[in-house]
């Protein structure tokens, strides 16, 4: 191992820039936070690590390893910000994007629509050909029509272009050519096909998805080649990964042709965290609560392994592709806490966001919001975040949380309190929708919070939910960009189409996955993945031949025919309570999953002032669930060792987060430097 071999993980928020760094030579963590840069998201990583280095005193020469996480992708969907896009498609289907689904996004808002669709009416064009449902060519592709179609690009002056045609996922050969061509007459053009993007069947959520990545293919190339340029400047030795919203890093390469795998990078690189935190404290079933600045994201992983699923919204426009199962409420730090013209008080979906931001970070903001509500009650320091770096303005809390305050009748203190009630409770029903309403008891697990306001709102959701224990990571606030450290390289297969579950059909169902393999090993060998760093992850798609959408069932190897059948009953009794063994079992795809192991952080060095007996900093007036203020004692979090052990009330400072312990809880901390907290109040 080299002098000086550094690991950074940068992940980019909605308020913050986060960076995890780590010397696998020397065992040193540096962490940092600066403000993002929403213009240009580049701009906070490339300052942010010139920071970062300069502050910790490491050259920025000696990174090996940086892994990235973005919020480009979404945020350019949620602006409307991307190119100038059309849709190439099969004749008498141009219209297929705008039509979708009959289902209504809002059941009870008649006026309630979908958004348009990123390419109007004009920019869809036809070609004649058709691929039919077996594979087989039904209208043989017309050059002519082609030819048309790329005069009509040329005139709109496109910048991108979808191309999706019917069941090309079982036959792509027509894309292909279309692709070829326009290639040849349009250089310059982005082009997206639906058989590479994801080739499954849905053919609306199949093209949504694809006109999405064609979309963002211009503007994200063109920050990916600035970051890639910029790193290479400054790590010219670094391997860059960008992390993907299934939870595996892929190549910058990777990552401009398919932009939209990124859509929800950033949440998936904190379930990674929360995989690999839980698995050094020992603990196998958590819920997480991912909180930051503007939302908050919360996922369940059971035996250390998150689900994936492959429906989302992401900006109101459907993807279908592997994502990370996260839910995500609009409850973060700079949630706005407003009146309904109901009179009712309402926190969030709006955020502050980083500017302003809360009231109490000085930059303009007057409007209350949870961070400021935590000011008010003690709970947050005056003295600032980031190590006092960002100083917080208390009277301008109060100022703003008096706003509800004088029209509630209520003091400031019980208003605030009500405003952090409200925002729990919101992620309380965000939780319960991916557990209770799965079939997972949230009882049976442990809540990790995480994110800069997590640690702060753990115990009320954990008291709704009757969740007897929490664990506070190392770094909390940094959780997703250390995520992004433990992250495998990655890249999904799937042979999608409709095979009955049955013994004559086992060897197609074996050549299938003997296909993907061929091609895993294909992407190893690209990736220069060394052999005892590979491994792979195989799932199969099924359900009831009369329903309409598949359970996913985790396999190591095919299994028999009957063990596959008696597995998917098994997860249908768990989502559904109930399964009906006489029913015909249709398998509907194939999917596996290439991985390449990264070099990861081990646990964190003990500080050299840590103590299993820390003395608190000082103390001060927090107030909890009482009608008054507790004179409370105020921790450094670096001054804990393994084996130390505090009893509530009490505030536990670091750089990146604040963590609350309630009157009558219990916290010691593992080997690993993890923060388990054990409620007061369970039975």
């Amino acid at each position: 191992m080299q002098a000086d071999d550094w690991l950074v993980g940068v992940d980019v928020g909605g308020t913050f820039t986060d960076f995890y760094a780590f010397d696998r030579a020397s065992g040193t963590v540096a962490l940092h936070k600066t403000s993002s840069t929403p213009d240009n998201a580049a701009d906070a990583i490339v300052s942010g690590l010139r920071e970062l280095a300069e502050k910790t005193g490491f050259p920025l020469a000696a990174v090996r390893n940086l892994a990235h996480g973005t919020t480009v992708a979404t945020n350019a969907l949620i602006q409307r910000r991307g190119a100038r896009v059309a849709v190439v498609t099969t004749q008498n289907f141009r219209d297929l994007v705008e039509i979708g689904r009959q289902i209504r996004p809002k059941l009870y808002d008649l006026k309630a629509d979908h958004p348009m669709p990123l390419a109007p009416r004009e920019m869809r064009f036809e070609v004649r050909e058709r691929i039919g449902a077996a594979g087989e060519v039904v209208t043989a592709l017309d050059e002519a029509s082609v030819d048309a179609v790329i005069d009509k690009l040329k005139a709109c002056e496109a910048e991108a272009v979808a191309i999706a045609f019917l069941f090309s996922y079982l036959n792509p050969t027509h894309e292909e050519a279309v692709k070829a061509r326009i290639q040849a007459a349009l250089p310059k053009i982005a082009i997206s096909t639906s058989s590479e993007v994801q080739p499954e069947f849905r053919e609306y959520e199949r093209s949504s998805t694809t006109l999405l990545n064609a979309y963002l293919q211009p503007a994200f190339s063109h920050y990916m080649t600035t970051l890639k340029d910029a790193l290479a400047e400054m790590s010219p030795q670094a391997t860059v990964g960008i992390n993907q919203s299934s939870g595996g890093l892929m190549s910058v390469d990777k990552a401009r042709d398919f932009p939209i795998r990124t859509a929800l990078s950033g949440p998936a690189a904190g379930a990674m965290g929360a995989i690999h935190t839980a698995r050094l404290s020992g603990r196998a079933n958590i819920v997480t609560l991912d909180m930051g600045g503007t939302s908050a994201d919360v996922a369940l992983i059971r035996n250390l392994e998150t689900k994936l699923s492959f429906d989302r919204d992401v900006a109101g426009f459907p993807v279908r592709m592997p994502m990370v199962d996260i839910n995500t409420v609009g409850a973060g730090g700079g949630s706005l806490a407003w009146f309904d013209r109901d009179g009712l008080v309402k926190v969030g979906p709006v955020s502050a966001g980083a500017v302003p931001g809360p009231a109490c970070y000085g930059r303009g903001g007057t409007e209350p919001t949870v961070t400021d509500a935590n000011v008010v009650l003690g709970r947050l320091s005056g003295h600032g975040l980031l190590g006092g770096a960002m100083t917080l303005d208390v009277e301008a809390s109060r100022r703003a949380v008096g706003k509800i305050a004088d029209k509630l009748g209520f003091s400031i203190e019980r208003t605030a309190k009500g405003i952090l009630d409200i925002v729990s409770a919101n992620m309380v029903r965000a939780i319960r929708a991916i557990s209770v309403e799965r079939g997972h008891d949230p009882r049976e697990f442990v809540l990790m919070p995480f994110g800069g306001a997590g640690p702060l709102h753990a115990e009320g959701c954990a008291r709704a939910l009757g969740i007897t224990e929490i664990i506070i990571p190392y770094s909390p606030g940094i959780l997703c960009a250390q995520g992004l450290l433990v992250a495998d390289r990655a890249e999904s297969f799937v042979r999608s189409g409709r095979l009955a579950l049955a013994e004559e059909n086992a060897s197609e169902l074996a050549q299938l996955v003997s296909s993907m393999m061929a091609e895993a090993e294909g992407w190893w060998e690209a990736e220069a993945v060394e052999p005892q760093a590979r491994s792979r992850k195989l799932a199969i798609d099924m359900r009831y031949a009369s329903q309409n959408y598949e359970l996913q069932v985790g396999v190591d190897e095919l299994p028999s025919v009957d063990d596959l059948r008696r597995m998917f009953f098994e997860a249908h009794e768990q989502a559904y309570g109930f399964h009906n063994p006489a029913d015909p079992v249709d398998v509907m795809a194939v999917r596996l999953t290439a991985l390449g192991r990264l070099p990861s952080p081990g646990t964190p060095p003990v500080g050299a002032d840590a103590s299993a007996t820390p003395e608190p900093r000082t103390h001060r007036p927090v107030w909890f669930d009482g009608e008054a203020a507790v004179e409370t004692p105020i921790y450094d979090r670096a001054a804990f060792a393994p084996g130390t052990r505090i009893e509530g009330p009490a505030v536990i400072d670091q750089f990146d987060a604040t963590s609350l312990l309630f009157p009558g809880d219990t916290a010691h901390v593992d080997d690993a430097l993890n923060i388990v907290i054990t409620r007061g109040d369970a039975s």
